[in-house]
């Protein structure tokens, strides 16, 4: 992995799968070796089928090994919106779906021993820029409670809000308790040796060019081989670019670049100035902040960055963020700066399914997919397997083009720069 993020300078060996090296066979082919594609891959396995997976890149290349690392049962979409939308019973099933989502990776990290992931169920904490959105956290909060029984999330006012973070900047906020922390880089490296544990061929290095339907299932085309397989599914997310093989998908998501900054090793009495309760915090912007600590170091991230490469105002302009939230790191270094690719969708939900028969996806999360992509491998097995998940919105059709796709970029950019302008106005 060539992304010079502190998870790759931090993270477990990479394991060894070497690029497809003539014809193979199996019963489902995989094409994307993120959390996502490894975790089906696992389920598959484990119900006594043979996978195959396939990666243009390396494991975790995507945003499987640059994220931030939380894992919490957050989607895009509200609750009450969906509720409004689709119905007290999707809006019931999809929270009901986080918090499996979160449990499953737990579930993951202890049947296959995975230390280095560094798990813990550290709480996350959504801060309040302003006193109406702490009004729509309050609404939030009292859904929770009222509409599924959820009493994990605890509103906090503003001095508590202020003990949390080290910053008195925000006017209140929203705590979920059962919110994790975790390695990601080491989380979906460790998916990939469990995964080959089980006998599971991962190949690296390898774009699949072309899916061929066949008599007896699908011809998958690499430059370096073929894969027989009776059932393909992609998990290519932000990245289904990359070859036509994904053209469908391409068209379906909106790719929006998520920048990270990392500091030096803050050491003992700056580090008990910020964040002192090892929360992951992320704003109510339209264009949010998150932040985290990893070890020593202090982790702030963001997005409205564009372009296929990294963006030295995105950057520039997290720093500065940071050092306005966070005075007493002023004068702090940074050691760490990295970014990729999200894949956003029109309605804000991840999308698990089949554009047509024998040929399945999951795609579209949004920025919060670090638990649920775990969650959707494991449907996705199931869904191989001829079984109907209950998905709530997630596995509902259709999943439509985007229209005007070719104007999706200065699209994006025009939306972003009037989202920069209400934040920048407090609205």
């Amino acid at each position: 992995m060539s992304v010079a993020s502190l998870w790759a300078a931090t993270a477990v060996p990479a394991p060894d799968c070497p690029a497809l090296d003539g014809d193979a066979t199996a019963d489902v082919a995989i094409v994307g070796a993120g959390f996502t594609g490894l975790s089906a891959a696992l389920h598959i396995a484990g119900d006594g089928r043979r996978p195959i997976v396939l990666d243009a890149h390396t494991v975790g290349f995507g945003a499987s090994g640059r994220n931030g690392g939380l894992a919490s049962g957050k989607f895009r979409v509200s609750f009450q919106q969906v509720m409004a939308q689709h119905g007290r019973a999707a809006a019931h099933r999809l929270h009901a779906l986080g918090q499996e989502a979160v449990d499953c990776v737990e579930g993951l990290i202890d049947r296959y021993s995975l230390p280095a992931v560094g798990f813990s169920r550290c709480g996350y904490l959504t801060a309040a820029h302003t006193p109406q959105a702490m009004a729509y956290l309050r609404s939030a909060a009292e859904w929770l409670s009222t509409e599924v029984g959820d009493q994990a999330t605890h509103l906090l006012d503003r001095e508590a809000t202020a003990r949390e973070l080290g910053t008195r900047q925000y006017f209140g906020g929203s705590l979920n308790t059962r919110a994790a922390a975790l390695h990601p880089l080491n989380y979906v490296r460790g998916l990939a040796g469990a995964a080959h544990g089980l006998g599971v061929a991962i190949h690296e290095q390898t774009p699949v060019t072309a899916v061929r339907r066949e008599r007896t299932g699908f011809r998958v085309e690499t430059p370096t081989g073929t894969v027989q397989a009776r059932q393909v599914i992609f998990t290519t997310n932000a990245y289904s670019d990359l070859t036509g093989a994904t053209a469908a998908l391409r068209r379906r998501v909106i790719p929006f670049r998520s920048a990270i900054i990392a500091t030096a090793p803050l050491g003992a009495e700056l580090g008990a100035s910020v964040l002192p309760t090892g929360r992951v915090v992320a704003d109510t912007k339209r264009l949010l902040r998150w932040y985290r600590k990893a070890g020593d170091r202090f982790i702030f991230g963001g997005r409205g960055a564009f372009g296929r490469a990294d963006s030295e105002a995105s950057f520039a302009t997290l720093e500065r963020q940071m050092k306005e939230l966070f005075p007493q790191l002023s004068d702090q270094p940074l050691e760490f700066r990295w970014s990729g690719l999200v894949a956003m969708t029109m309605d804000f939900a991840p999308h698990v399914g089949s554009l047509e028969p024998g040929l399945f996806h999951a795609v579209g999360f949004n920025g919060s997919g670090v638990a649920i992509t775990s969650l959707m491998g494991k449907a996705l097995a199931a869904v191989t397997r001829g079984e109907a998940p209950d998905l709530s919105i997630i596995g509902r059709a259709p999943f439509p083009a985007i229209p005007f796709y070719p104007l999706v970029t200065p699209g994006v950019r025009l939306a972003t720069a009037w989202h920069q302008a209400l934040d920048a106005l407090g609205r």
